[in-house]
C-alpha cells in the first residue's frame, strides 16, 4: 500500500502542476461550514489535513483561524505558502510536507480543530485511516472539533474502475477510498459526532458525508 500511496503523490503532483484551479480559487463549501463550526465556539488554532491547491487554508487564514496545514505533496506544500506570501498571510498559514501515516510533528492538545476535505479518500487502509484519526484526538485540545469530509458508497465512482480492496476503486487513475456509515462510527471511536449528513459537490456530482466529532462528550446536536 506504501507503493500505491507514493504512485498517488506522484499522481496527484502532476494534476496539480497541470491544473493550478483544479477544485476552483474559492473555499468549498464544507471549507465554509467548518469555519463556522470552529468560529462558533470561540477557536481560533487549526489543523488541515491535505491542503491541496490551499483554497480552504488560506480562507480560514483570511477569516481570523490561524492555520497549519498539512499535505503528501512538496509541490502542494509550496504553492500554498507562496500564495500565503502572495496574499500576505504567511503570519497565520504554515505549510508542513507530512505524510499521515506517521506520527503528527506536534504535541499533545496543540489544536483547537482538526479539518479535512476528502483528504481521508485517499488510498489508505482501515487501519492507516484508525492511526490518523488517533493522532487528530491527541493533538486536538480538550473538547476539540475534528471536521472532515469523505465520498460515500453512495457516490457514483463506487463500484467503478478497478477494485483495490477495502472500499477502494482506482477510476482514472486515483485510487478512491469510499466510506460507509459504519466505517464512519468505526473511526469516531467513541467520540460525539455532533454533526453528520450527506451533501452533493461537483459536476458529477460526488456525494459526500459531513462528519463532525467532539473530542469530548459535551452534547451537541446531531444531523
Amino acid at each position: 500500500m506504501k507503493k500505491r500511496l507514493d504512485e498517488q503523490r506522484e499522481h496527484w503532483e502532476k494534476t496539480f502542476a497541470e491544473n493550478p484551479d483544479l477544485f476552483g480559487a474559492g473555499p468549498s463549501e464544507a471549507g465554509r461550514l467548518a469555519a463556522d463550526l470552529i468560529r462558533a465556539e470561540n477557536r481560533t488554532e487549526v489543523l488541515e489535513f491535505g491542503g491541496g491547491q490551499g483554497r480552504d487554508a488560506l480562507f480560514l487564514a483570511r477569516n481570523g483561524f490561524r492555520v497549519r496545514v498539512l499535505d503528501y505533496s512538496e509541490r502542494a506544500v509550496e504553492a500554498i505558502a507562496a500564495m500565503a506570501r502572495r496574499l500576505r498571510l504567511s503570519g497565520a498559514v504554515d505549510a508542513l510536507r507530512h505524510d499521515l501515516r506517521d506520527p503528527l510533528p506536534f504535541a499533545d492538545e496543540s489544536f483547537d480543530a482538526c479539518y479535512s476535505h476528502m483528504l481521508f479518500c485517499m488510498a489508505l487502509t482501515t487501519a492507516e485511516l484508525e492511526f490518523a484519526f488517533a493522532e487528530a484526538r491527541r493533538v486536538l485540545r480538550p473538547n476539540g472539533l475534528h471536521i472532515y469530509t469523505v465520498r460515500t458508497t453512495e457516490d457514483p465512482h463506487c463500484g467503478a474502475g478497478i477494485f483495490r480492496g477495502e472500499g477502494m476503486y482506482e477510476v482514472d487513475g486515483f485510487v478512491v477510498h469510499f466510506f460507509g456509515r459504519e466505517k464512519v462510527a468505526r473511526l469516531a471511536a467513541g467520540d460525539e459526532i455532533v454533526r453528520f449528513f450527506e451533501f452533493e459537490e461537483g459536476d458529477l456530482p460526488r456525494r459526500l458525508f459531513f462528519v463532525a466529532m467532539r473530542k469530548s462528550g459535551i452534547p451537541g446536536t446531531s444531523g
